[in-house]
């Protein structure tokens, strides 16, 4: 094993271990998305508050693996205090990462590159994009509400 997977490895168990913005928003302040994945059984529950074009906050509840719940406290910290379109951005290239794809230089995704190694594994995908895909459909859910 390369000293960098190794890295990778201590970087997605310190997301498990120690997961940042865990918790859940009041509702009145934003929106709460809930997903799962029932192939493996993980699940979450990302709550967003968005305000004037961005995300102001974003937290998230949920169980599964380490992967997904990695994956999900990283997407926070990536997203919190952006504009909606760089968040959207982000989650498109993460997509883009888990397929094996080159990514946008101009995005720095700092702790994200860690799940990078999970292309590899096609059964471990849906674990790693579940919470960037509650970010999508939280944002839609926000652009709906305002029409």
């Amino acid at each position: 094993m390369s000293s960098l997977d190794d890295l990778y490895r201590r970087v997605i168990m310190d997301h498990y271990q120690k997961p940042r913005n865990r918790g859940t928003l009041d509702e009145t302040d934003g929106l709460t998305v809930h997903l799962n994945n029932p192939t493996c059984g993980d699940r979450i529950s990302l709550s967003l508050k968005i305000e004037d074009g961005k995300v102001t906050d974003a937290k998230f509840l949920g169980e599964g693996c380490s992967i997904s719940m990695s994956s999900a406290s990283m997407m926070t910290e990536a997203v919190k205090g952006k504009p909606v379109d760089e968040a959207l951005k982000y989650a498109h290239a993460f997509s883009e990462l888990m397929q094996g794809h080159e990514v946008d230089d101009s995005l720095d995704l700092g702790d994200i590159e860690a799940l990078q190694g999970v292309a590899k594994f096609p059964a471990r995908i849906k674990c790693a994009t579940l919470a960037w895909k509650a970010l999508e459909q939280g944002v839609k859910q926000f652009e709906q509400k305002k029409e």
